[in-house]
């Protein structure tokens, strides 16, 4: 057993970890002192709620402060801390506490962890990622304590803000609100600016992923950062105000969203949305009364997700520029696909496709068994339910506690696909060793488009 453990790849065991930790968390989350009336929620129930924990999606079966008790919910922040920051982030910060001296193979699996190809200064991104990121889960704690204390008694405040950060942070969308309004998620605050706009950073600021960060603080001048810097954080941009923009259109006098808010309310509940939608799952407004035009834009911001190496899920930014930049190309009679000067490899190239492929077939085809084993529910919302599920988003329009098992158990599995990755998993566990053609068929002629 230990020697097929070592054989493994590295995709593998990063998968495979991570399955690990949903069972713990499973068997935890089962145990009667979990729940708030002190029975076992039962076994579907628990393993729903920590792969979305672990996966840090944020879609729930029961309100997580009417179902869980304090234990439950800090088994909730467990898995969303060590799903968000990834499983070896955790083992690595043992392994600095401890100061011992990580092996090649532990290297590997934390820069599969996090998306770094290069190990040479892996451990120092790693301390760096680690420290930056529980540093910004503290102020953005911090920050929402203040805003909760004209409301709450400090304890409760600060439970609040520590609860709401890590998971904003985390792109987790878990919310302990319940005690006003189960199941509203963040809508009470939805037009609460200064709870908006911290959400949305602390979001912003995990989705933009490690390396970037790494970057932003070792080159200080915009003008020497790399090409990889600059999509992410261009993009990132250009998303959140076409998101905020085509929020505002589609929604702007339906009365279930913004149609009841002033002009400044609605731009506030349009920015949480479009920022809510790169994976972080918390519902500023109603999900389930967005128009259909809205549920669209919607759909295609979550599928579009965070970017690579960060806490957030989805396709990733930059895949979706390769995308798009791949198809100007091909409409331009062009071989190539280049940005800012730079060649972009044919294997990218095929990657994203291959990504872009899978996830959007996936969600089609889960839309469709959603369906058939849930009656009553439109097709829209299906497919909303898993392009959340996929991209590990966690929005929802209301339809997930309703869903039959085996549509639970699909869930289930997207969620887990999404967040450990296509790739990683397809390599991982399809193809333990590369393919090598050792002949080829003769050439035909087809007809596209």
């Amino acid at each position: 057993m230990r020697k097929r453990i070592q054989s493994m790849s590295e995709g593998k065991k990063l998968a495979l970890g991570f399955a690990a930790i949903v069972l713990v968390g499973t068997a935890l989350l089962m145990l009667p002192v979990a729940s708030r009336d002190g029975r076992s929620c039962g076994l579907l129930t628990a393993l729903f709620t920590a792969t979305s924990s672990t996966c840090v999606t944020g879609l729930i079966v029961q309100d997580t402060w009417v179902q869980w008790s304090g234990f439950g919910q800090a088994v909730l922040l467990a898995l969303i801390e060590t799903g968000g920051l990834g499983f070896m982030s955790a083992a690595s910060f043992f392994i600095f506490v401890l100061k011992k001296k990580a092996g090649m193979r532990q290297q590997m699996m934390i820069a599969q962890s996090i998306g770094v190809d290069d190990m040479g200064d892996l451990m120092r991104i790693q301390k760096r990622m680690l420290f930056c990121g529980l540093l910004t889960e503290a102020a953005g704690a911090m920050l929402l304590t203040v805003r909760f204390l004209f409301s709450y008694d400090f304890v409760t405040s600060l439970k609040l803000g520590v609860f709401h950060s890590i998971s904003a942070f985390c792109n987790a969308g878990f919310d302990i609100l319940g005690f006003e309004t189960p199941g509203q998620s963040l809508i009470p605050y939805g037009k609460d600016p200064f709870v908006c706009i911290t959400l949305a950073l602390l979001i912003i600021l995990g989705g933009i992923g490690f390396l970037v960060w790494d970057e932003l603080i070792r080159v200080r001048s915009p003008k020497k950062w790399s090409v990889y810097t600059k999509l992410v954080l261009g993009t990132t941009a250009a998303l959140l105000l076409a998101g905020t923009v085509l929020t505002l259109i589609t929604e702007w006098d339906n009365p279930a969203t913004l149609g009841t808010m002033n002009v400044p309310e609605k731009i506030n509940a349009a920015f949480f949305q479009s920022a809510t939608l790169r994976t972080a799952g918390f519902a500023g407004i109603d999900q389930g009364g967005l128009t259909e035009a809205g549920k669209g834009v919607s759909i295609f911001f979550m599928l579009i997700g965070g970017s690579s190496g960060s806490t957030a899920g989805g396709l990733k930014t930059v895949t979706f520029v390769v995308l798009v930049l791949f198809l100007l190309s091909r409409a331009r009679g062009k071989k190539t696909v280049s940005v800012s000067h730079r060649t972009i490899p044919d294997k990218y190239v095929l990657d994203a496709i291959t990504i872009f492929g899978i996830m959007v077939g996936l969600l089609f085809a889960g839309a469709v068994v959603l369906c058939a084993t849930t009656p009553g529910i439109s097709f829209s919302d299906a497919l909303y339910e898993t392009t959340s599920a996929i991209a590990t988003v966690g929005l929802t329009t209301g339809i997930t506690p309703t869903l039959s098992v085996p549509a639970k158990l699909l869930l289930i599995l997207y969620m887990y696909f999404g967040r450990v990755g296509v790739l990683t998993i397809s390599l991982g566990f399809l193809r333990e060793k590369p393919a090598n053609n050792q002949y080829q068929y003769a050439h035909t002629n087809l007809l596209i488009g």
